[in-house]
């Protein structure tokens, strides 16, 4: 599960959709990008992220997806049941594609 803070406070949510043509699944962040791009945000200062399998980071393609809406600043907290891991997209994605 993921929750976006944007700039101005707002909380959006996603979650994985899995599917059984693995292509079709849709991960928690895009989802919750897609649900902030909705509502007229645009612009991301936090991300946490949950796993009950403990801190996971996101795949290299939400990282991207992430960075189009923040920056290397952003802070991400990845949480566990029993751990948190604090980081930045920029540490993440070091070295992210830009136009």
């Amino acid at each position: 599960m993921v929750a976006l803070v944007e700039a101005e406070g707002e909380v959006f949510l996603g979650v994985n959709v899995e599917n059984a043509s693995f292509p079709l699944s849709q991960c928690a962040e895009r989802n919750a990008v897609a649900a902030m791009v909705l509502s007229g945000k645009r612009r991301l200062e936090r991300v946490h992220i949950y796993s009950p399998k403990g801190p996971i980071p996101p795949c290299g393609g939400c990282r991207q997806v992430l960075m189009e809406f923040g920056g290397p600043e952003v802070e991400v907290v990845l949480h566990g049941p029993e751990e948190e891991v604090r980081t930045t997209l920029g540490a993440l994605l070091p070295l992210a594609f830009r136009l």
